[in-house]
């Protein structure tokens, strides 16, 4: 079996003289002793140079999309690199604007937004609202009435497209808890609503197919179906939302984020939209940039079925396999290149059976408890969908770059587990 596939890891992945990982020019061992582990470790140079991918690409109509990972130091790097940002409920919108992101460079998500959450978004003066429900217009038309702020809104439009992926991640069917459905005529209505509603200036819709997408062919085929509706209803701006794919494992592949600009603006000159082209790219800028790094506290072997390598982890920092039956690779750090001939299920620490990070995980021959181990691709939706399952504390965040390691997330604490709770 094969080391792992290089592409994987991020940008600044290299190999030190002893065969160990350096990212950001900072040895992993090193971050793992000083930080402890589980410790999720991000390249900082791998974000910065994604997020001027999407903005050379796409101008000040990229934006990122924060439930994907955000902290103060995400939202205030994704912001120095000229992004927008997609918030997608009060607390994303609070983390934002304590990073001292504009509320005007803010786009704010929901199909479930509270009156108290439209009311931040008016107080923030977020630039773009994206209207989910005829019930939200009538929440927005109190917020109005009470604060005299005007939203720009897009409305959301369910498609119709069935997007090749995981079915939790699709939302651009008919059947879908998001947005206005085009076929049944519920989308012209919600943007004659628009029209015609004191509360709001109509800019545009937003549509989004969904998650984890490679088949660019899909976002083709979404912009191919709205563009005479924007036209039609002579519109300023179409979003496509997100959704572009990144590889996991060895053997896939998905389109860089140029090429999916090239895609996308091939496609709106084939359709003849004259609209503003935005898009809101979130997996696709932090996936890449972040490994998990673990030690593995036990080694089992089941006689006649597999060994088990449990570490100190597990679904409560990456629920994205339990979730999704994702899959990932593994390698241990202190021998990147190292072949991996054997093979192991890596498991975490929680009670249940089904906590399982890599069901058949790659590692070299001498594999031994106290081994670190890790998970590369591990930046989008792991820190962000993390969890306190068994009281477990959520692990810290460090970003790496040029040699210097900084802390932007530090590790819960079990002072910090209670620190809500009441007798």
């Amino acid at each position: 079996m094969s080391a792992l596939p290089w592409s994987l890891l991020p940008n600044s992945a290299r190999e030190a003289d002893d065969g160990s990982l350096l990212i950001g020019g900072c040895s992993v061992l090193e971050l793992a002793a000083e930080y402890g582990t589980p410790l999720f470790i991000y390249d900082e140079d791998h974000l910065r140079n994604r997020c001027q991918e999407a903005a050379a690409s796409f101008g000040d109509q990229a934006v990122y999309a924060g439930k994907a990972f955000l902290c103060l130091a995400m939202a205030r790097l994704v912001h120095e690199e000229g992004l927008r940002i997609d918030v997608a409920s009060g607390g994303e919108l609070f983390v934002a604007l304590a990073a001292g992101v504009p509320g005007e460079r803010l786009v704010m998500h929901g199909n479930n937004k509270s009156l108290a959450e439209l009311h931040a978004a008016a107080s923030a003066r977020v630039g773009r609202l994206v209207v989910d429900s005829f019930d939200e217009f009538e929440l927005i038309e109190n917020v109005h009435e009470e604060t005299g702020f005007v939203f720009d809104v897009l409305v959301r439009v369910t498609p119709g497209i069935e997007a090749h992926t995981h079915h939790y991640l699709a939302t651009g069917q008919d059947d879908s808890k998001f947005g206005f459905t085009l076929s049944t005529g519920q989308a012209a209505k919600a943007i004659a609503t628009a029209r015609s509603s004191p509360a709001v200036r109509l800019r545009g819709v937003h549509v989004h197919i969904g998650s984890q997408v490679f088949e660019a062919k899909s976002f083709a085929a979404a912009l191919a179906v709205m563009a005479p509706i924007v036209d039609a209803h002579q519109l300023d701006e179409l979003s496509m939302g997100g959704g572009l794919g990144v590889a996991y494992v060895e053997g896939e592949q998905a389109p860089t984020l140029s090429e999916y600009g090239s895609i996308l603006r091939e496609a709106a000159l084939a359709a003849g939209l004259t609209a503003t082209l935005a898009v809101e790219p979130g997996r696709s800028i932090v996936a890449g940039a972040a490994i998990t790094v673990y030690t593995i506290g036990t080694i089992k072997e089941v006689t006649g079925f597999r060994t088990y390598v449990a570490v100190d982890g597990g679904m409560s920092d990456n629920p994205r396999p339990v979730l999704y039956g994702s899959g990932y690779e593994t390698f241990l750090p202190r021998a990147v290149r190292a072949d991996r001939n054997r093979t192991v299920r890596v498991v975490g620490k929680h009670c249940e059976t089904g906590d399982v990070l890599v069901r058949e995980g790659k590692v070299p021959e001498d594999l031994r408890v106290g081994d670190l181990i890790a998970t590369p691709v591990t930046g989008a939706y792991g820190h962000s969908m993390g969890s306190n399952y068994n009281k477990v504390p959520r692990p810290p965040v460090v970003f790496a770059r040029n040699g210097d390691a900084r802390l932007v997330v530090a590790r819960e604490s079990y002072d910090d587990l209670i620190r809500n709770d009441r007798l």
